[in-house]
């Protein structure tokens, strides 16, 4: 089993967390528009503070260790690798929990590119393990505003993690899956899962949207944030989200691959 000490030297060599991709610019300007209440940047929750953007910075570095100091405007964020390791545990345990229950899941990535993998990993082990890894809502059209105006993607399952692709993606040879912040593909499927009667999901484990908006709707929900992703912090300290890990959510994919073998290990989950 990976030690607390080799994960936490992964994570810094990955650049997983101690200094990260992310800049301070970039994470600034998303505690800005979350204070304004974006939607873009809110990822589905409604918070129930005011949630300043000097709050933001304060809970962010207390939940991932990025600078406190609001002057500091420049630079890469920083991730204290401790307290992902932290993170990853609680992550860990709650896995174990719905595992032992063998109660029905769901996960949803934005990140297909990067996060398909370890998310993968996790419904072959929760589904060996008895878990009922749900797939609701296969081909629906979810119409998601971006950049470059509204588009329509279909929402598609790959190894039992769920994802939306531009239509006529699903040839071989083309990408995964498209990048969202959108809670729009979580609510669609969590509303199909309803309608259809059930069951509907103990725990919702993914990114972004997915986590945000599962755990806005009342559902447990865990995943990894970056410093840039406000929402899911604070989600956490309102009680919306259950589990945020801190990291770097844009490594390459197999940079994941020693942090699926220690949750899934202290999960007691590894096949």
């Amino acid at each position: 089993m990976l030690s607390p000490e080799a994960l936490r030297a992964h994570l810094v060599g990955a650049r997983l967390a101690g200094v990260v991709a992310t800049s301070r610019e970039e994470s600034l300007r998303r505690y800005r528009l979350f204070a304004a209440r974006d939607p873009r940047v809110l990822l589905g929750i409604d918070p129930e503070g005011a949630w300043e953007q000097r709050d933001v910075v304060e809970l962010v570095a207390d939940r991932c260790g990025v600078p406190a100091d609001f002057r500091r405007t420049s630079g890469q964020d920083v991730i204290d690798p401790g307290r992902t390791v932290a993170a990853l545990d609680a992550f860990a345990d709650r896995l174990a929990e719905v595992a032992r229950r063998g109660a029905p899941v769901l996960l949803g990535t934005g990140h297909p590119h990067r996060l398909l993998g370890f998310y993968a990993a996790l419904a072959d082990a929760l589904s060996a393990a008895g878990c009922a890894v749900l797939t609701p809502a296969q081909g629906r059209c979810v119409d998601i505003t971006t950049r470059f105006g509204l588009r329509t993607y279909n929402l598609a399952y790959v190894r039992g993690v769920a994802l939306v692709r531009a239509p006529g993606a699903e040839r071989p040879g083309c990408e995964p899956g498209a990048h969202t912040h959108s809670p729009l593909p979580v609510r669609t499927v969590l509303a199909a899962a309803a309608e259809a009667g059930g069951p509907l999901p103990e725990l919702v484990i993914g990114d972004h949207g997915w986590v945000c908006g599962a755990g806005q709707l009342g559902f447990e929900a865990i995943g990894p944030a970056d410093t840039d992703d406000p929402a899911l912090f604070v989600g956490e300290a309102e009680g919306s989200v259950s589990v945020a890990v801190p990291l770097d959510d844009g490594v390459r994919s197999d940079y994941y691959l020693p942090l699926t073998r220690y949750v899934l290990n202290r999960a007691c989950l590894s096949q």
